[in-house]
């Protein structure tokens, strides 16, 4: 999960949701995955602590405001998103029925520990420091993106084509010290330096890519595939095909004592990669680029 910088962000994002959004983040929701192929699997299911399988439900506690992440649909209650797909899709290869809690995020990793819920699932970064409370199973790969004007006019297909070039980016955050960086070694290669443009708006950064004052926003991986996908009905923006820069896991949060649910969720997101359910779920959010191949618990 971002720090502030996707405060703004989610806030314009989640407008977008609720059909409440400035012209420049019109959005068309896309459709949710066809999960209905997804069958239980008998042996993963056994794997299951006793009181979840007898209770046929897994409670996942999230914080749904991050498209396409998780968010509401138009009805502001039903939660829906890559994320939101992928977790209902486990749960069925479990026998099991989804049921989300929405919290705080500073409040997912206590809920978990005090047994509130048994997994959390809110685009919150596996990291070294969380493990020493809490296993992760990882299911995607996250990290900056490179946003360009639809038709990519002043070829971007680099980071190194940056140089010379304006970006936008949020205060504060890991693109501006990302771009800061880049800058530094457009200068060692003797290319000329990149030119930030930093606000604390997502939707000043938007309409300054749409009119050509820069030549590139730099977002993280789902939230820029979103806006491409979404503003204007997808006639403004383009994500530039490449792996996500700086890296690093989206997980799936269990508590240490459950390592049978961990067991358990990792043999059912394996399962979902090797017959295809998981690649028709980023294609159908297109977030493919942070597509993961092998299901892994602390990266392991």
């Amino acid at each position: 999960m971002k720090p502030r910088l996707l405060v703004t962000s989610l806030l314009v994002l989640g407008l977008a949701a609720c059909g409440s959004t400035p012209e420049s983040t019109q959005t068309s929701t896309p459709p949710s995955s066809d999960l209905s192929t997804v069958k239980k699997d008998d042996a993963l299911a056994a794997l299951l602590p006793p009181e979840i399988a007898s209770a046929g439900t897994l409670k996942v506690g999230s914080n749904i405001q991050n498209p396409p992440n998780n968010f509401y649909d138009q009805d502001g209650k039903t939660p829906m998103g890559s994320e939101v797909d992928l977790i209902k899709a486990i749960a069925a290869k479990l026998g099991l029925k989804a049921e989300h809690s929405d919290m705080a995020f500073s409040s997912l990793i206590t809920s978990l520990e005090t047994g509130r819920v048994d997994v959390t699932m809110a685009a919150m970064n596996d990291t070294a420091e969380r493990q020493q409370k809490i296993d992760f199973v990882d299911y995607f790969t996250s990290g900056i993106t490179i946003m360009v004007q639809k038709g990519n006019p002043q070829g971007v297909k680099t980071v190194e084509d940056l140089c010379g070039k304006g970006i936008a980016v949020n205060l504060g955050s890991s693109q501006e010290q990302f771009g800061k960086e880049q800058s530094q070694k457009c200068l060692a290669a003797g290319k000329p330096e990149v030119t930030l443009s930093v606000t604390d708006s997502d939707t000043g950064n938007q309409n300054q890519l749409r009119t050509g004052r820069v030549a590139a926003i730099l977002n993280d991986l789902p939230t820029a595939v979103y806006v491409a996908k979404t503003a204007g009905d997808g006639q403004y923006f383009e994500v530039v095909p490449l792996a996500p820069i700086n890296g690093g896991p989206y997980g799936i949060g269990v508590a240490k004592k459950n390592a049978k649910l961990s067991e358990a969720i990792k043999g059912a997101l394996q399962s979902l990669i090797d017959d295809g359910t998981y690649d028709k779920i980023v294609t159908t959010w297109d977030i493919k680029q942070g597509a993961i191949t092998k299901a892994t618990i602390n990266g392991k």
